[in-house]
């Protein structure tokens, strides 16, 4: 049954990639915590404390394309290995003088974000050159898409036990590890090293000189937007249905979804029609989003919760598949760190309108508006244009270069 995944995993590179990315990748599900922790701590109200919060996922969304640019232009291994410290070094400053000057630390929480090393992003550029054949190529991008859900379930519990053993200021600290530690060990791998950019052909706008690739990042500032609202909306259920320890599980229930989702849609062999398999598998996630503005009983609304998880591994998986094709040549690292980009500003964008329609509604105001912002994601990309079958040039391996 899981014939693909063994064969992904017994190619060369493919698994120490997936693992040092992965763990890499834990203060990306770790920071938002650990900061908003370590704020509290140090005294600061709430709306301070959020305030700061933000600026770090603002950094983290404008700061992506910016790295993923240098990193078509110079390669990996600087990139990441440069960032990576920048980052980490920013998060120490902030975990041992978090009550400084309130600049000085606004400042230090934007960097430790927008210099977050774009492993994501760069995994993506390299999985051409790891999986060269085309359809197996979607089986490694569903299985990353798969695994991305792994971090959020075990990066808060990790700042949970460190914060819990030691304080606050620990957590941070940890955090600060793992991204200095992450990107050198992803670095350090001979594919990594191996890549090598290609030629540029893009002006200023990069690889949104491609209307497609537009298209296709917007698209996903409301496919992020619909997640960003789920946290606040199980909350606001929780409570109505007089638990709130029930908002734990339903997103348990969600991000168990995309796994069972991701790891079924790694196991088929797509349709050589990727941007009709965009659509439909975005169709899909949208119909899967309506059932939950009826707002059933507690155990119902868990089975929906997991419902409307299937189709988001596998609308990632589409999407990396799809933006490696009609992204610009050279432009690979910063397509992807786009898409990245969007999903978390969407993110941001949906958690705050959710607030405001839980507060005015409640839960079904919150999950209204995920339902809007699916939707207008299906209708978004009706206007993404059809691409040719064949591989783009630089799809080819490139680990042999000099």
């Amino acid at each position: 049954m899981f014939r693909h995944y063994l064969l992904l995993l017994a190619r060369p590179g493919v698994r120490s990639a997936l693992i040092l990315n992965i763990v890499g990748r834990l203060p990306n599900g770790m920071a938002i915590l650990a900061l908003a922790l370590l704020f509290r701590h140090s005294g600061m109200d709430f709306t301070l404390a959020g305030g700061l919060v933000a600026l770090y996922g603002v950094g983290t969304a404008t700061g992506g394309p910016v790295l993923g640019r240098l990193v078509d232009y110079y390669g990996q291994p600087l990139v990441l290995v440069g960032s990576g410290l920048a980052s980490a070094a920013a998060f120490v400053w902030i975990a041992l003088d978090p009550t400084g000057p309130l600049a000085v630390v606004a400042v230090l929480t934007f960097f430790s974000g927008a210099l977050t090393p774009p492993l994501e992003a760069g995994l993506r550029s390299l999985w051409p050159d790891l999986v060269p054949d085309e359809a197996q190529r979607e089986t490694a991008y569903s299985l990353d898409a798969t695994l991305q859900e792994l971090i959020f379930v075990t990066a808060p519990l990790l700042v949970a036990l460190v914060a819990a053993i030691y304080y606050p200021m620990h957590a941070v600290l940890a955090t600060a590890a793992i991204t200095l530690l992450g990107a050198i060990a992803f670095a350090s791998l001979g594919p990594v090293r191996r890549w090598r950019t290609v030629p540029r052909t893009t002006n200023w706008l990069g690889p949104l000189m491609e209307p497609r690739v537009r298209q296709v990042v917007a698209c996903f500032l409301f496919v992020g937007a619909a997640l960003g609202v789920l946290a606040i909306a199980a909350i606001a259920y929780a409570e109505e249905a007089g638990n709130p320890d029930l908002s734990g599980l339903l997103l348990a229930a969600n991000g168990g979804g995309a796994m069972v989702g991701g790891l079924s849609y790694g196991l088929l062999t797509p349709p050589r029609r990727p941007v009709r398999r965009f659509r439909v598998l975005l169709a899909g996630l949208a119909l899967c989003y309506v059932p939950l503005l009826l707002a059933p009983p507690p155990v119902l609304m868990a089975g929906l919760f997991f419902t409307a998880g299937v189709f988001l591994a596998p609308v990632l998986a589409c999407t990396f598949g799809l933006l490696h094709r009609i992204a610009p040549s050279g432009t690979s690292t910063e397509a992807f760190a786009w898409l990245v980009s969007m999903f978390t500003l969407g993110s941001a964008g949906g958690t705050s309108l959710a607030g405001f329609g839980a507060e005015v509604i409640g839960a079904r105001g919150a999950l209204g508006v995920a339902v809007i912002a699916v939707a207008a994601a299906c209708l978004l990309s009706l206007r993404v244009r059809t691409v040719v079958v064949e591989p783009r040039p630089e799809a080819a391996p490139t680990s042999d270069r000099t």
